[in-house]
């Protein structure tokens, strides 16, 4: 992968970037919400319309790509990162923010597929894995240093224009009483992704000849007939299951803010130190205790372990009377829910009966589908009370942990 070294890295780039702009959106939006007069639904769909946008329109990015190539589409994404999120940064109020984090998830949804087709374009099969880890790389840095910096850069003191400092959005920190910049993080978000543009432009090359690309007319059945198609079929239960676990680790993310800036006086900063640990103790947890454990013990156990951690977790969340034990807790369910993708994925390639791209793309579908919905349910159930989202989250996947026996045989591969 020595020959492909330059442009990986430019992709990794992209996609570092890309994620740290969505890891910094999300211990501060609570706070720009309630800044707002909203709470919990409005957070909820704030942070759902993203994955709507990016859900509907990443095939679509996909297609394009296929047509006229991977670079212009790559830099068109991040050039629409860069521009929307610079323009949340001067929302000025709730309405405004919903259409620029929607125009985010339309614009953005360009740079993965496209990152991961200039993959499959450039690599050979024998070192394609490699690739696709590096992309992963960067899409969980992104995860982990985007809550990390996002609250930090919420307590900069810029010396700004009078102009410019009258678009900012300012609020008071819970926890110092201490004037917060809403706006900076989601400004330096976007400007780092401008900054990339002229980089990519010069140094990425074209993946895709003219002579490869597709120009008529794609074949096959639409997405939302494979996902009816699979909830008919014999690994239903494990595509649920990867809804149930998107659902439930965004139902986490939506609300986990709100709920500590409200019941703990946490500010942006102790939030985002909290998400980034959660962050950090995952990419631990998959490097080096997944696969001997999976080896140890196999994926079905390991994906009821998960459950059952998880639902512990969630429990404890909805239970803890001290900050440091939610800190805690957040981070038993992080370590439940951290064991189940791996598995789930692993058994949906292992029982696939078609091709390992469509089953695993019917993976990512269904995951996209719980980052819509557990966002919106969280926020819901927040106003309902304060520890609805938890329990209601633990009360599914102990039901999915009960399910699982039965399911689990019905759906394992019949021995030759």
């Amino acid at each position: 992968m020595s020959s492909h070294r330059g442009p990986l890295l430019i992709l990794f780039a992209s996609l570092v970037i890309v994620m740290l702009g969505f890891g910094i959106f999300v211990p501060i939006m609570p706070f720009y919400v309630t800044h707002f007069g909203a709470s919990g639904q409005a957070l909820g769909f704030l942070m759902a319309i993203y994955s709507v946008m990016q859900f509907l329109f990443a095939p679509v990015w996909g297609r394009l790509s296929d047509r006229i190539g991977r670079k212009p589409v790559l830099l068109l994404g991040v050039a629409g990162f860069g521009i929307s999120f610079t323009l949340q940064a001067f929302s000025q109020n709730l309405t405004q923010l919903f259409l620029t984090r929607a125009l985010a998830g339309v614009l953005s949804s360009a740079t993965l597929p496209t990152a991961l087709a200039f993959i499959a374009d450039t690599t050979p099969p024998s070192e394609r894995s490699s690739g696709m880890g590096l992309m992963g790389a960067a899409m969980g840095l992104g995860m982990i240093f985007g809550p990390l910096v996002g609250g930090p850069l919420t307590e900069m003191q810029l010396p700004l224009p009078p102009a410019l400092a009258g678009l900012m959005q300012f609020t008071t920190d819970p926890s110092t009483g201490a004037q917060l910049d809403l706006s900076l993080p989601f400004l330096a978000s976007g400007l780092f992704a401008l900054i990339t543009i002229p980089i990519a432009a010069a140094f990425l090359p074209e993946s895709l000849p003219p002579e490869r690309r597709q120009f008529g007319p794609i074949a096959g059945p639409s997405r939302l007939t494979l996902i009816t198609d699979a909830l008919r079929g014999p690994m239903a239960f494990l595509f649920v299951t990867s809804f149930l676990l998107a659902f439930a680790m965004a139902n986490l993310e939506s609300v986990l803010g709100l709920f500590s800036k409200d019941r703990f006086g946490m500010g942006p900063s102790g939030v985002g130190m909290v998400m980034g640990l959660i962050g950090v103790l995952s990419v631990i947890q998959q490097g080096l205790v997944i696969g001997p454990l999976t080896r140890r013990i196999g994926e079905e156990r390991v994906l009821r372990s998960g459950l059952v951690i998880s639902v512990a977790g969630l429990v404890g969340l909805a239970l803890a009377p001290e900050m440091g034990q939610m800190i805690a807790m957040a981070a038993v369910f992080n370590a439940g829910n951290a064991l189940l993708r791996p598995s789930v994925a692993s058994l949906i390639s292992q029982r696939a009966r078609t091709g390992q791209g469509v089953a695993m793309g019917l993976e990512n579908s269904f995951m996209s589908l719980g980052r819509v919905v557990g966002p919106i349910w969280g926020g819901l159930a927040y106003d309902v009370h304060g520890t609805f989202p938890f329990w209601t989250a633990a009360l599914i996947q102990a039901v999915a942990f009960g399910l699982s026996f039965r399911l689990m045989r019905q759906e394992a591969p019949v021995e030759a």
